[in-house]
């Protein structure tokens, strides 16, 4: 088998119905995995499998609401009802709110780390006992920048992201026993129609972007897909437990 050989395995990807996630979804297709694309947005969701769909990959779509924990666990459960296993999980699903510390409420707070963070546990919990059964598994959790660096107008949004470093590690120690790798990536500024509000929030975004990035430009989400290939594949059995930038060098500048 190819170290980057897919073929026969099942990825669900949350949050898989745009920007980074479809981007995973799409790589992961190309490598021979059938897709399971999560989402609230049934809408999104049909048009993300379609464009999966044409590369040939099985596909299925699930309408799920990721803060709902039994809702993380029915999707679970029906992914590998429909496909009669699950091999991979791409915890992608994400918000942000823009606001100063000192404006942020507490149901806001909540609700980007309830969206976030929670649910790529509640995910990767439910997960688990599909993947030990199998005899093992991958899980790639989505942190960001803000995993590594603060902003005054990203509080929550850095809470959780930095929350999914450290939980990927804990579920990295924690499950390497049952052949289960927990990794995170870090996506750097990518364009996405989340960024896009960013920009149109945040003075001055896209020139310090691009300024600070050697790559001298914004990440798209198909830059994302050899990662997830990489991180769900043989080719990474051995790696498990870390936070792997994917950010055209702009955490490398001081």
């Amino acid at each position: 088998m190819s170290l980057f050989d897919l073929k026969g395995k099942v990825a669900v990807v949350t949050g898989g119905n745009g920007g980074i996630g479809l981007g995973m979804a799409v790589g992961l297709a190309e490598a021979g995995a059938a897709i399971a694309i999560s989402g609230r947005n049934a809408e999104k969701n049909a048009a993300a499998a379609a464009e999966v769909a044409k590369l040939g990959a099985k596909v299925a779509t699930f309408a799920t609401d990721v803060t709902d924990d039994t809702a993380c666990a029915r999707l679970i459960e029906d992914v590998a009802a429909q496909f009669g296993r699950l091999d991979i999980l791409v915890n992608n699903a994400g918000i942000n709110i823009r606001k100063p510390p000192h404006e942020l409420t507490l149901a806001e707070w909540r609700q980007v780390l309830d969206t976030n963070l929670t649910s790529a546990f509640a995910c990767s919990q439910a997960a688990y006992p599909k993947m030990q059964k199998a005899g093992g598994g991958k899980i790639i959790n989505i942190g960001s920048m803000m995993s590594i660096f603060g902003a005054g107008f990203a509080t929550a949004y850095a809470a959780s992201k930095g929350g999914i470093v450290q939980m990927t590690k804990a579920l990295a120690s924690g499950w390497a026993k049952d052949n289960i790798q927990v990794n995170a990536v870090l996506p750097g500024w990518i364009d996405t129609d989340l960024t896009k509000r960013a920009r149109s929030e945040v003075s001055g975004l896209n020139a310090m972007v691009l300024m600070r990035t050697p790559a001298r430009r914004w990440g798209v989400p198909a830059d994302l897909a050899g990662i997830a290939v990489f991180l769900s594949s043989p080719a990474s059995d051995f790696i498990t437990g870390t936070a792997i930038p994917v950010d055209g060098g702009y955490s490398s500048q001081a």
